[in-house]
């Protein structure tokens, strides 16, 4: 009876293991191409190979990165390549956007949501404006209230894009209270983090920084 009680004990700690820190499968990355809305630009992001900087695969071979094409419509609704760079992202982003005016968002990291350059801003020239880890954007208490996985940290989900604005990204975040998320601006990098602070949803602030948090009213 003994033995018993100490094998449901162990499989319930195993269980709740597991449950904790749940696998995940993700598929190979691909050529992908995102167009903005009115089409004007788009960008195509070929996978990288540099495994080797990449949570989880000590070891593994180093190579290139991620690369960005970027391509403007012309008048005779032809495309013409304007700049191709290299990404921040070691394989690929898990997502990426495109505004109308050709600025580019990237967002976490294939197989490694959450680890590394989690979200980076290039102008419609390839110029790399501005990258955010998640130590930059959240307290250390706050990390640790975000879900994971084997592969990967689940800071965000939901509702992840370019606002009717055509300038600014919402990105959702999860675990840390109603309403949070991000309002990236995509010219800048620069961002406002808000939440509401009441539980009857009458206070509604914002920061635009980690440390030295100050709260405000959200601006448009």
């Amino acid at each position: 009876m003994l033995q018993r009680k100490m094998w449901l004990a162990v499989s319930l700690v195993v269980f709740l293991a597991c449950m904790s820190v749940s696998a995940d499968e993700w598929p190979s990355p691909r050529v992908r191409e995102e167009f903005s809305e009115s089409r004007s630009y788009f960008v195509r992001v070929t996978p990288g190979n540099n495994w080797g900087d990449t949570v989880g695969f000590k070891g593994a071979p180093k190579g290139a990165s991620a690369r960005a094409q970027f391509f403007r419509r012309e008048p005779d609704m032809s495309y013409r390549p304007l700049k191709e760079i290299e990404l921040v992202n070691p394989v690929a982003p898990v997502e990426f956007f495109v505004s109308n005016d050709g600025y580019l968002a990237t967002l976490d990291n294939w197989h490694n949501r959450g680890y590394g350059k989690v979200v980076a801003f290039y102008s419609p020239d390839g110029n790399h404006i501005k990258d955010y880890e998640l130590k930059d954007l959240f307290s250390e208490d706050e990390i640790r209230r975000f879900d994971r996985s084997v592969s990967s940290i689940a800071w965000h989900g939901g509702a992840d894009y370019v606002r009717p604005d055509h300038k600014t990204l919402n990105v959702d975040v999860q675990n840390l209270g109603k309403g949070s998320g991000f309002i990236f601006e995509m010219r800048t990098g620069n961002y406002q983090y808000c939440h509401w602070q009441d539980k009857a949803g009458t206070i509604f602030r914002c920061r635009s920084t980690s440390e030295g948090r100050q709260w405000k009213p959200f601006r448009e």
